[in-house]
């Protein structure tokens, strides 16, 4: 049983993420299983292929917990989300960022609405610099204004869109970790983990992505958690970087090399062309 809903086709990320997958969309879904039962996501993103499929029956979850509070907030409170966003796009500049950035410096951000903390947010990552999300050490967002233009912050559209399906179908939003989210997965059911990826310099670091960052000890636990899945029947998917430890990590598995452009780098040399690895544990 292949759980796909053709009617909602026309959806896509609601927000931009480092590591998005729409570039990669073509090559993902061919190395796809041609039929499965549930869909789950560990670390869905900004949820690319999880927008590009609509699942009917479906577990997303990451462990950045503003990110989820988006998606929650989307399905929930969607007209008042799209009115905070369309505030912020009346008041967008500079100084209007740095004001809200600093929100959670100064205890202002503890009074916020769980949906004010959503528009807060999804308004930063349309404006400031490639998109990123990164805080420090501190849990404090820390990317500096951007210099769009004219940057789309209000899509109704979409934001309507995506609250119709999220409450119309199956589809349970979870905030922890990857192994937890996995814990119902059965025989049959397709399994994409999209994780931080290992770095393929010595100097880059795991700590961008959440707070708590994720050490080379989760990657080795994510391989293992792989395995666990293999052997429960699923079909199981992984995105990593094409470096030799992520290689020798999934040696027992397929794996296929694909190249992306990676556009929201924070330094220019990390940005372009850059190789990656898409495991399998099926052939295809």
């Amino acid at each position: 049983m292949k759980s796909i809903n053709k009617s909602n086709q026309s959806l896509y990320p609601f927000t931009k993420w480092t590591g998005g997958k729409r570039q990669l969309l073509p090559v993902i879904k061919s190395l796809m299983p041609e039929s499965f039962n549930r869909y789950f996501e560990p670390f869905v993103g900004a949820g690319a292929l999880f927008f590009e499929l609509t699942p009917t029956n479906a577990v997303i979850n990451d462990f950045n917990s503003e990110l989820i509070n988006c998606y929650l907030q989307i399905k929930y409170n969607s007209t008042e989300l799209i009115e905070l966003l369309s505030e912020h796009e009346e008041n967008n500049s500079k100084e209007y960022y740095l004001d809200l950035r600093s929100i959670d410096r100064d205890g202002r951000f503890d009074e916020l609405s769980k949906t004010e903390r959503a528009a807060r947010i999804m308004y930063m990552l349309r404006v400031n610099f490639n998109g990123l999300y990164r805080v420090n050490s501190k849990n404090q967002f820390n990317v500096p204004y951007g210099s769009y233009k004219n940057p789309k912050i209000v899509n109704s559209p979409l934001i309507h869109g995506i609250s119709k399906y999220l409450n119309e179908n199956n589809v349970h939003i979870l905030n922890g970790d990857f192994e937890e989210a996995v814990k119902e997965v059965g025989n049959n059911d397709f399994v994409y983990f999209d994780p931080p990826y290992v770095p393929i310099s010595e100097t880059s670091a795991f700590t961008s992505y959440t707070h708590e960052g994720f050490s080379y000890k989760d990657q080795v636990r994510l391989r293992d958690t792989f395995k666990k899945l293999d052997k429960k029947g699923a079909y199981v998917m992984l995105s990593n970087s094409s470096s030799p430890l992520v290689e020798e990590l999934y040696k027992d598995f397929f794996i296929h090399k694909v190249t992306a452009t990676r556009t929201n780098g924070a330094k220019s040399s990390s940005r372009g062309k850059i190789s990656e690895i898409i495991v399998t544990n099926y052939d295809k």
